[in-house]
């Protein structure tokens, strides 16, 4: 997976908001941190603020 996001792939992530989404989103993160060598604060920084907003490279369409 890590090597997706250095590629530049896009994730959609579709379905259940109040588990699936939240479990997804955390281990996107645990991703980065561990992959990525970024500490918790750089790898949140990375995947809410880097691949959701400003690449618009992680999506969710939940519900």
């Amino acid at each position: 997976v890590w090597e997706w996001f250095e590629n530049g792939a896009y994730f959609y992530i579709c379905g259940d908001k109040q588990y699936m989404a939240k479990d997804v989103h955390r281990a996107l993160i645990e991703i980065a941190m561990e992959h990525g060598g970024m500490s918790e604060a750089d790898a949140t920084h990375f995947i809410e603020k880097t691949m959701m907003k400003e690449q618009k490279r992680y999506l969710r369409d939940v519900y």
